[in-house]
């Protein structure tokens, strides 16, 4: 059980961490203070074999509109994706996801809203950023270089997100030592200076809790591994960077109130000190944080 105690515990352990400020700066010209309002990204999936029903949409014009309903619902930034990180859902290539995605890229940049495109290919990031994309939410390893290129290129933001592989659907098992926060902060060390040295100036860190472990498909295993990274999240700030968290889902725990899932993690993410939250319930995981700041 999560108690009082055990969150006394851990701020008193890691005292200095806790006032670690993070790099703030502007994404397609619209500033972000991270140290003192964290941010809402939406999710809108293009692949039918997303597991989040609500979020996926079949064509151009209804991904637009999921968009610009999300951003009047509190939503920052909108994450778009063509291919769904689930171990079974289908590959999706290059070519089909550019057809999907570049339509809606440039249908929300339009609108004026801010884009993130999800993937790990070097050819989708090119192009997605061509038509516009601000931000590229990095789910791979294998070609990081090339990828910072990119997005140096167009100077937009990234996010690095932690890959236990070559990509989201390639990955080894999690290392679910007592304590990952070192591991991460080793993982993260490296991938930030390598963005650095090829001209990223805009960084976020993922630890990357909504992908698919094998290891990680014990539903109280895997629950008490994402409580333990966000109540911990603090720590990784101290990198300078800020830190994204997709929220997941619990499905085993929340079962018909599924929905619920995102905003309770939405609470320990916050507690944890995130910068920015992806989420697929906007409004939810808005008035969660928006009554957190009341106190």
């Amino acid at each position: 059980m999560l108690t009082l105690e055990k969150i006394s515990d851990l701020i008193e352990k890691n005292r200095p961490a806790a006032a670690a400020r993070v790099k703030e700066f502007p994404i397609g010209g619209r500033k972000f203070n991270f140290n003192s309002t964290p941010a809402i990204m939406g999710v809108v999936n293009l692949s039918t074999d997303s597991w989040y029903r609500e979020s996926v949409c079949l064509s151009a014009d209804s991904a637009i509109q999921r968009g610009k309903i999300l951003v009047a619902q509190g939503a920052d930034i909108i994450d778009v994706g063509a291919e769904s990180t689930l171990a079974h859902a289908a590959r999706a290539g290059d070519t089909a996801q550019k057809s999907k995605l570049i339509p809606v890229i440039k249908g929300l940049r339009a609108e004026k809203i801010l884009v993130s495109v999800e993937t790990y290919s070097p050819k989708v990031t090119r192009a997605s950023l061509e038509a516009g994309a601000n931000v590229l939410n990095l789910t791979g390893t294998a070609a990081s270089a090339e990828m910072f290129k990119i997005v140096a290129a167009h100077d937009a933001a990234v996010i690095i997100c932690f890959v236990a592989g070559k990509n989201v659907r390639e990955v080894s098992d999690f290392d679910l030592s007592a304590d990952p926060i070192p591991m991460l902060r080793e993982f993260f060390a490296r991938q930030i200076e390598l963005a650095q040295r090829n001209g990223v100036k805009k960084i976020f860190l993922d630890p990357g809790l909504g992908f698919y472990y094998k290891n990680l498909q014990d539903s109280a295993v895997r629950v008490r591994h994402q409580m333990n990274i966000f109540l911990n999240t603090f720590r990784l700030r101290e990198l300078g960077f800020p830190i994204c968290h997709a929220l997941p889902h619990a499905f085993d725990f929340f079962q018909a109130e599924v929905r619920c899932a995102e905003p309770f993690f939405a609470v320990l993410a916050a507690l944890g000190k995130t910068d920015l939250f992806r989420t697929h319930e906007v409004p939810r995981t808005k008035a969660v944080l928006d009554t957190l700041s009341v106190f």
